[in-house]
C-alpha cells in the first residue's frame, strides 16, 4: 500500500484568520491524498486542534508580538520588535529542520510564516500582502517581506490576478523580481446555503489583542437596545464553547465551522473587522456587511478604504462607530461575484 505524502500546513497565530483559511487547505489535501501534519501556536493551533482532531499537531516557537492600545503606536511597537520577530523566523527553520527528519515531511504549506520552510522539499507561502503597508515604511517592509517569499518555491495568493479583484495594490504589483507567484482564487471554508433567515445582525469579532477586546465591548453597549434579533460572536476560543442570551442578543465565545457557516448564512448583515479572511468568506457568501478596522493596521484601513470607494460596504473607524450606521449597509452592494473554484489537483502536483 502507497504511503502518504505529508504535508506540513503552518499557519501563522495572527487573530484566527490565518488558520481559518487553512482549513480548506486541508481538507483538499485529505481528500486528494495527503497526509497534513499541522503546526502553529496559542489561538491558531488551539482551533485548528478543535477543527481537526484526528491530526497531528506541533507546536512552533511563537513570534510573542505585542500589540499596542492605540491604534497610532501600532506601527512603531511592531517595527522595534523586528529582531525579536527576525529571531523567532530562525528558530522556526531550526524546528523545521528537524521535524522533515523526524515526520519524514515531504512538503511544506506555510501562510505567512517566513521560516517554515526546507531547500530539500518543495515549500509554498501563502499571503495576501505582496506590498505590506506600514505607511511611509512601507517601502522597506514590502522588500524585507519579498527577500523571505524568494526562498520558497512558489507563493500563492488568495485572490484573481485581473480586475476586479479583492487585494487591490496588497496583492498586485505593478512590477516585481518575484518569479513564482500564483494567484489561486479566495480562500473560504464556508458555502453558500438557503436557509430560513434567523438574525437581522451577526457581529463577528477577531484579531489581536487589546483591540479584539475594545471592539468587543463598545459593541455591546451599541447593540444592547437594539430590537431586532443580533447573534454576537466575540472570536474567544477557549476550551469549552458558551453561548448566553441578553435581550434580542444571543452571545458565543466561538463557533466552529459548522457552526459559522449556517450562522452567516442565517444572518442578514454582518458587522466585523475588515480582515482578509473575513472579506473572502463574506465573498464567497454574497453577503454584506459593515468594515471596522483594527486601529492602526494599515492593510485593514486601506482594504475597508478601497471596498467604501468601490460601492462594496461601509465602514468607519472604531471610535466613531454607532449602531445607527448599519443602516447604511443595504446601500451598498456587498461582495458579490468574487466566489471561484479552486484546482487542487493542479496546485498540489508541486508534492
Amino acid at each position: 500500500m502507497e504511503t502518504k505524502k505529508k504535508i506540513l500546513v503552518a499557519p501563522l497565530n495572527w487573530g484566527l484568520g490565518h488558520a481559518t483559511r487553512c482549513i480548506p487547505i486541508i481538507k483538499a489535501l485529505q481528500s486528494n491524498g495527503f497526509e497534513p501534519i499541522i503546526a502553529s501556536d496559542g489561538v491558531a493551533l488551539s482551533l485548528l486542534q478543535k477543527e481537526f482532531p484526528e491530526l497531528l499537531h506541533l507546536e512552533l516557537p511563537s513570534y510573542n508580538i505585542r500589540y499596542a492600545e492605540k491604534g497610532k503606536n501600532f506601527k512603531w511597537k511592531m517595527l522595534a520588535q523586528v529582531p525579536q520577530i527576525v529571531s523567532a523566523i530562525q528558530n522556526e527553520r531550526d524546528t523545521v529542520a528537524k521535524w522533515v527528519e523526524e515526520y519524514g515531511i515531504n512538503g511544506i504549506i506555510s501562510d505567512n510564516r517566513l521560516g517554515v520552510h526546507h531547500k530539500r522539499i518543495p515549500s509554498v507561502f501563502i499571503t495576501h500582502q505582496l506590498t505590506v503597508l506600514t505607511g511611509s515604511t512601507s517601502w522597506i517592509t514590502t522588500k524585507l517581506h519579498h527577500f523571505y517569499i524568494k526562498k520558497f518555491n512558489e507563493c500563492w495568493i488568495p485572490d484573481v490576478a485581473g480586475t476586479p479583484n479583492l487585494t487591490g495594490k496588497l496583492g498586485h504589483l505593478s512590477n516585481t523580481s518575484l518569479k513564482h507567484l500564483r494567484y489561486i482564487g479566495p480562500l473560504s471554508r464556508l458555502h453558500k446555503r438557503v436557509v430560513e433567515p434567523k438574525y437581522d445582525v451577526m457581529v463577528i469579532l477577531s484579531g489581536p489583542e487589546p483591540q479584539r477586546t475594545f471592539l468587543e465591548e463598545k459593541l455591546q453597549l451599541e447593540f444592547k437596545d437594539y430590537n431586532k434579533p443580533v447573534l454576537f460572536i466575540k472570536g474567544r476560543i477557549e476550551k469549552e464553547q458558551s453561548i448566553h442570551i441578553e435581550k434580542n442578543i444571543t452571545y458565543y465565545n466561538f463557533m466552529n465551522s459548522e457552526q459559522l457557516e449556517l450562522a452567516f448564512n442565517q444572518s442578514d448583515k454582518i458587522v466585523c473587522r475588515s480582515g482578509y479572511t473575513t472579506v473572502m468568506d463574506l465573498a464567497q457568501l454574497g453577503k454584506k456587511a459593515f468594515f471596522i478596522p483594527t486601529p492602526g493596521q494599515y492593510e485593514q484601513e486601506y482594504l475597508a478604504k478601497k471596498y467604501k470607494a468601490e460601492g462594496i460596504a461601509p465602514s468607519c473607524k472604531q471610535e466613531k462607530f454607532t449602531v445607527d450606521k448599519i443602516e447604511k449597509i443595504p446601500l451598498y452592494r456587498g461582495l458579490q461575484n468574487f466566489s471561484t473554484t479552486i484546482s487542487w489537483t493542479e496546485l498540489f502536483r508541486l508534492f
